[in-house]
């Protein structure tokens, strides 16, 4: 399926403020490819306290084959919703008419060859009826992630499987550990799987910082760097100190110091929605019901049961019902959010845990207002931090930035990718569900799935979100996909709008069958261990990312989702890339066919800019070897003043 269509994704391309004022009139824009139809009006329909209004468009300009629209519309609630309507005359899509391509039952559209025919856009795709306004497209008031994150690359290190330094060897393997070998297989069940001891520490990664430079690594992202009585440390025992076997808080100090010299931020890892049952608060709540941080967490009422994550027992949940708890973990002067954001530390953010599950329990739903106070208190330490919270499926009405800017979610793409290109033979874990593997699919499914799951983001936490082709907490991309494919999805990671995490492996071709078996110790300087080695792919791709001004500050336009090509452009006016990913050899592909122009085409002949696989031209079209990720550098686009 290639189609050209309509076009609006909520960027600085078509939206003259990001986050306007209540009150305030926005300025909203949409292309339309001459080639789909001549439409002959459009209207902007936004949501205003709840019933829709309408404002006209008219044309300011035309460029490149396209004609440009702007209205605007009244930003009336802190979440304006909004979408296209576009009227065209029915004889332009009479019969097969172009304007029908690329939409599933879009023959015709309301009318027929005798009246006009209407069309909705919205941030789900072009449909050719009335739709939910769930997948409209969102301008909201809220803070925007910080500049820095726009381009960024993020790595995500779990420090006791990283790196050791030299002090660790001098540290005692503690009661509750299994001491193992750098080598030592990785369990990925078992009574062991918590307790597999290798002894990475924060010195380790300060040690290693240069390669993660030499990756393109902006964002060095830990996991939970707190006591506890596991090698995944979600079961803290205390939010105030960095665990000893860690290195302790100066090596923590260290750490951050090095990464900023290197200008590289840190984000640390936290667990708002539940302690370990030897934390601190829990054991005073346990031994004394009339204690204030037996309100921290759920007791029944004879104080002998308790709350817990999934009915772990060593993860007591916090209940953020209790005023006491906000101000101990939020609001206070010396807070556990606030603590580690403070000098010394200076932490740049935080990834919240279980992000979907805090504040949430039964018929308790407090989740936005927990979320809002976490962001408001970040924000007022450091304006430019960034918070992320974990929304393991579907993210959207969640995270819409007003508490996590931006979510470390699968649904929108880690679990397509894996379809998309997984190996059929391949037994992991998907995710908890019932399936011995990712089921294929073509890559018309991956974007209607891409689309359904982001629709409800607005630009903004669109582009804060991750896209993890894998993390601590899933199967590796290495033992999920088709050989060759972590590195076509790697691409996608980069040049999609989001911010691409890399799991620390990734870059060695570490494998595991789950999340457990993931946690690989890190092969320094033992290329025997090394699986495949893509460190010169990844630095190509974070460079192409990081010289980009169409990734930084572009627009996203999808160009085909076809078997087994996927091709999209991203688009400023200073320069597009053209990215297409394939998981098969693919013959006679057409540069037209993608609905390039002629300065395009002249461009992309130049031949690509990244490539994984060998690309042949001919009269036929392109001939690109599977699986392959290609992109190529094209002109900006003409954007009407």
């Amino acid at each position: 399926m290639a189609f050209q269509q309509p076009h609006h994704d909520g960027s600085a391309l078509y939206v003259g403020s990001s986050t306007p004022e209540l009150g305030e009139r926005c300025t909203l824009r949409l292309r339309v490819p001459q080639e789909w139809g001549t439409a002959s009006r459009v209207w902007v329909r936004s949501v205003q306290d709840a019933e829709p209004r309408y404002d006209e468009a008219k044309v300011v300009g035309s460029a490149d084959g396209w004609v440009w629209w702007e209205a605007s519309m009244l930003h009336v609630n802190p979440v304006a919703l909004y979408r296209f309507v576009i009227e065209v005359a029915g004889a332009e899509i009479a019969g097969a008419g172009a304007a029908g391509a690329g939409v599933a039952g879009a023959e015709i559209a309301g009318g027929g060859a005798d009246g006009p025919v209407y069309w909705h856009l919205n941030n789900a795709g072009l449909h050719n009826r009335d739709t939910s306004d769930y997948n409209d497209f969102r301008v909201t008031t809220a803070n925007d992630a910080p500049a820095w994150s726009r381009d960024a690359v993020m790595y995500q290190v779990f420090p006791d499987r990283f790196a050791r330094s030299a002090q660790a060897a001098d540290r005692a393997t503690p009661e509750w550990a299994v001491a193992c070998a750098w080598d030592t297989p990785v369990e990925g069940r078992g009574t062991d799987v918590a307790r597999q001891f290798y002894g990475g520490d924060l010195d380790g990664v300060t040690g290693r910082l240069d390669e993660l430079a030499a990756l393109g690594v902006d964002i060095v992202y830990l996991t939970p760097f707190f006591p506890g009585r596991s090698n995944h440390r979600y079961d803290a025992s205390t939010f105030m100190e960095v665990d000893p076997l860690l290195g302790g808080d100066a090596a923590l100090i260290r750490l951050v110091e090095a990464v900023h010299a290197r200008g590289m931020k840190v984000m640390g890892d936290l667990t708002a929605n539940h302690t370990g049952d030897a934390h601190e608060w829990f054991t005073r709540a346990q031994a004394d019901p009339a204690s204030v941080e037996a309100g921290y967490f759920y007791f029944n009422e004879d104080h002998s049961d308790y709350e817990s994550w999934w009915g772990v027992k060593s993860l007591p949940k916090l209940n953020w019902a209790s005023p006491a708890l906000r101000e101990a973990f939020v609001t206070g002067e010396d807070s556990v959010v606030a603590h580690w954001l403070k000098p010394p530390f200076n932490l740049d953010g935080w990834r919240i845990d279980v992000g979907n599950m805090t504040g949430r329990l039964g018929a308790q739903d407090i989740n936005k207002e927990v979320a809002a106070l976490i962001q408001r208190r970040i924000l007022e330490i450091n304006p430019d931090a960034l918070l992320l919270g974990e929304e393991t499926s579907d993210a959207g009405a969640d995270v819409d930035g007003f508490g996590w800017q931006g979510a470390m979610t699968y649904s929108n793409f880690t679990r397509p990718m894996w379809q998309w290109l997984g190996d059929p033979n391949a037994r992991v874990d998907f995710f908890g569900t019932p399936l011995a593997g990712p089921n294929k699919v073509a890559a018309d499914v991956v974007l209607a799935t891409h689309r359904d799951l982001s629709s409800a983001f607005s630009w903004p936490v669109r582009n804060a979100t991750m896209n993890a082709l894998n993390t601590h907490d899933t199967a590796r991309a290495a033992s999920v996909m088709i050989p060759g494919g972590p590195v076509v999805a790697a691409a996608m990671s980069m040049l999609l709008p989001g911010i691409p995490v890399i799991f620390a492996g990734d870059e060695f071709g570490l494998e595991g069958w789950n999340g457990e078996a993931s946690r690989t110790p890190i092969p320094w300087d033992e290329p025997e261990r090394v699986v495949t080695d893509l460190r010169a792919p990844y630095a190509a791709l974070t460079r192409l990312r990081h010289d980009s001004p169409a990734v930084a500050a572009g627009g996203m336009r999808w160009l085909m989702a076809d078997g087994d090509v996927l091709a999209f452009v991203r688009e400023s006016a200073q320069e597009s890339l053209l990215v297409v990913a394939v998981r098969a050899d693919v013959a006679g592909l057409g540069l037209d066919a993608l609905g390039l122009d002629a300065a395009a085409i002249a461009a992309a002949n130049a031949g690509p800019v990244f490539s994984t696989g060998e690309l042949k031209s001919s009269t036929a079209g392109l001939s690109l070897t599977g699986p392959g990720a290609y992109v190529w550098r094209l002109p900006g686009i003409d954007v009407p003043a």
